[in-house]
């Protein structure tokens, strides 16, 4: 049988998942090792004691000037930021990929407009948007909005013209306005893409946070990472980094299940 056409079962499929991480923590590990073993004091590679300790005194320990406890006050600061600005940007993108998609009037300004703002790098206006919304919480949700907003809103704008133009012909045949067609028509077929479109901008929209909270702010993982690394306290950095990437798959998983769940005729979703 060529390989190609050969598939692993489904026991073998979670032993190949597996592989890579196990891999990857048998070197990390064995470099960690070998590196403390010359010099104990080492801090570019800290054992997995040393960063249990470390997230033990962040996450299980109060601190002794605020009373928090650093780890989950980090992680809640930064998901409200994240869930803010992904929720705007999902809403303006939607709006704003149905009207350039679906209105030919608005399109032809909207079009040009969203491909323009999309090259934009959102990191390099990110000193303008500290001149212009402050040091506060808006600017840090504004990065995430401006960066990722454009990316959804052009591919809503492709999904809402690959639209048969006779599903829209049909619709309007039997008397439908344009907002009925919009609502019954064109919103139900780009919503599972924009949770599809969610998963695929993820990434950005963490680095666009995490970038926000390194340079300007008082807690958040961004911040906390930026803060210790003058430590070189890398005990505390992989930690949080996994923790980011923890975080950043769950959120992929509870999007792919959402769309699955509600939208299972849509091929997409079973990706």
């Amino acid at each position: 049988m060529r390989l190609i056409n050969r598939h692993p079962q489904r026991g073998g499929r979670l032993l190949l998942m597996l592989l890579p991480f196990v891999l990857l923590l048998l070197v990390y590990f064995s470099a960690s090792s070998a590196r403390l073993a010359d010099n104990a004091n080492d801090k570019l590679l800290p054992s997995a004691n040393q960063m249990v300790a470390a997230i033990d005194r962040l996450a299980f320990t109060e601190d002794k000037r605020s009373g928090h406890y650093l780890f989950w006050q980090d992680s809640a600061a930064s998901l409200k930021r994240l869930a803010m600005g992904i929720g705007i940007a999902a809403i303006a993108g939607l709006c704003l990929g149905i009207a350039a998609g679906i209105i030919p009037l608005f399109g032809a300004p909207l079009s040009p407009l969203l491909t323009v703002l999309s090259m934009v790098p959102p990191l390099a206006i990110l000193p303008i948007l500290f001149i212009v919304f402050g040091l506060g919480e808006l600017s840090k949700v504004m990065l995430i909005v401006i960066g990722i907003t454009p990316i959804l809103a052009r591919d809503l704008e492709q999904r809402a013209r690959e639209i048969p133009q006779e599903i829209l012909i049909k619709a309007q045949t039997l008397g439908a306005s344009t907002w009925t067609l919009i609502l019954r028509v064109v919103l139900p077929q780009l919503l599972p893409r924009l949770l599809i479109a969610l998963r695929l901008v993820l990434g950005s929209a963490w680095l666009f946070l995490i970038a926000a909270e390194a340079i300007a702010s008082t807690d958040g993982l961004g911040y906390r990472i930026f803060l210790v690394r003058r430590y070189m306290a890398m005990d505390v950095i992989l930690p949080y980094v996994v923790w980011i990437t923890l975080l950043a798959w769950l959120m992929d998983l509870g999007l792919r299940q959402t769309a699955r769940l509600c939208f299972p005729w849509y091929e997409g979703a079973k990706s």
